[in-house]
């Protein structure tokens, strides 16, 4: 793999400012790009993931100033930016009268959801575009999230230009949180831990409410979702796949083992990617370990508990 090159990238900041869609990468996963302030750009994110109208998608910034466009940073909003951008951390804040973003961005909500990310390749796109860009997961609603290319390039059947990083560093979508006055709030669990957030913040991260109305990307209950049903189990069955962590038993069937070691962060880099293979193996079930609930466990353990939800 080859990185893209300078005219890659402004060919491809060029299709984003003429409406067009293109896929790149993150530091978490690969993102679906629009221009966030273009209102046909925007449904055509919608329409070509079959995404449910409602729910609305994070926004993508080259830095603090741009976002500060767009939302209104409260003292505690501004100190969790500078302590955590560029990074895998999206923050969910009120919109700034005159922002300018396509009301279909935000769902029609009065807030919205923003995030600097930390990749080279995905700064050189929003530096070369000029635009904030709308980019959920680069993927079919509700099924795996891309951590490569290929994965992207397959899943929309070659019709998404996409920029190649290569594979993703984190694995797991970026955390959400909500400011609200002196609380910050998780509305979804990610690649940065409640624990992180909170010791360099030097306060309590809270959990939003279950039940808690859609605000963010990823609070849909089915979500995530391999084509195999998943269930989460101590052990798998004989014919099914079987996503294992930590030390286990041997089993005849086709196995991944997210970390053999039981490093969290490891198993969150091959969450995803492993899930993948499983379900191109052509399993009708897969069955996944019980992960810790401490630290990156938690976005895991979002994750696998989503895609084994009952699906609509």
């Amino acid at each position: 793999m080859t990185a893209p090159d300078q005219k890659e990238i402004e060919d491809a900041a060029a299709l984003l400012r003429h409406g067009r869609l293109v896929a790149f990468p993150t530091e978490t996963v690969y993102g679906l790009g629009a221009d966030a302030t273009n209102s046909d750009a925007v449904l055509s994110i919608y329409e070509t993931k079959g995404r449910p109208r409602f729910n609305p998608l994070i926004v993508h910034c080259a830095d603090l100033a741009m976002a500060e466009k767009l939302a209104l940073f409260s003292p505690l909003a501004r100190r969790l930016a500078q302590a955590f951008w560029p990074g895998p951390l999206s923050i969910v804040l009120p919109l700034r009268p005159g922002h300018g973003l396509a009301d279909i961005t935000t769902a029609g909500l009065d807030r919205v959801a923003l995030r600097v990310p930390d990749h080279p390749i995905a700064q050189a796109l929003l530096r070369a575009s000029g635009r904030p860009l709308a980019a959920p997961s680069a993927n079919p609603s509700g099924r795996l999230s891309p951590t490569n290319a290929e994965q992207v390039r397959r899943g929309f059947a070659g019709n998404v230009p996409v920029l190649d990083g290569g594979a993703c560093q984190a694995g797991v979508e970026s955390t959400i949180i909500a400011v609200d006055g002196d609380r910050l709030i998780q509305l979804r669990a990610g690649a940065l831990s409640r624990d992180e957030i909170g010791k360099v913040m030097n306060m309590a991260v809270e959990r939003a409410a279950k039940g808690a109305e859609i605000a963010a990307p990823g609070m849909l209950l089915s979500h995530y979702a391999p084509n195999a049903a998943l269930r989460l189990d101590t052990a798998p069955r004989p014919g099914e796949g079987w996503l294992a962590f930590g030390p286990s038993a041997p089993f005849e069937g086709i196995t991944r083992n997210l970390s053999s070691g039981g490093d969290l962060r490891e198993a969150a880099r091959n969450l995803f990617a492993m899930l993948h293979e499983l379900d191109a193996s052509g399993v009708g079930v897969i069955a996944a370990a019980p992960i810790p609930e401490t630290g990156l466990g938690e976005a895991i353990n979002d994750r696998l508990r989503r895609a084994a939800a009952p699906r609509g």
